[in-house]
């Protein structure tokens, strides 16, 4: 994986995270992360800001290690990995956030769209 796709991917982990903590986590306590990424032991100079409460914090640090030590050069889809990286447990929570953030995210784009026309 290319540092750019790793920089992507991170940054749309967090996304996704933060959207999914906002709305079904909204009376937990959130804390503020600010994590500078690395990647293979190279700083890359870019940093990831997001608000995220505890649980959510924890799956962020978990994904985050597990996309750095991806084996694969062109990364495929986690669905679709011969080889996974998470846990079944935590790759069935992580699929459940990404439908959910990806389905909210997708209908804010489309509603932007629709209100510019």
């Amino acid at each position: 994986m290319t540092q750019e796709k790793f920089i992507e991917q991170v940054s749309t982990m967090a996304r996704f995270l933060k959207t999914n903590c906002e709305d079904n986590h909204s009376g937990a306590p959130k804390k503020d992360i600010n994590l500078r990424l690395s990647y293979k032991g190279e700083d890359l100079n870019f940093n990831v800001s997001t608000t995220l409460c505890k649980e959510c914090e924890e799956l962020f640090y978990y994904s985050h290690e597990r996309l750095g030590e991806c084996p694969h050069e062109i990364k495929p889809s986690c669905r679709k990995c011969p080889h996974p990286c998470y846990e079944k447990s935590r790759w069935k929570q992580m699929a459940k956030i990404m439908r959910y953030s990806g389905m909210k995210l997708g209908l804010t784009k489309l509603k932007k769209l629709f209100r510019l026309a």
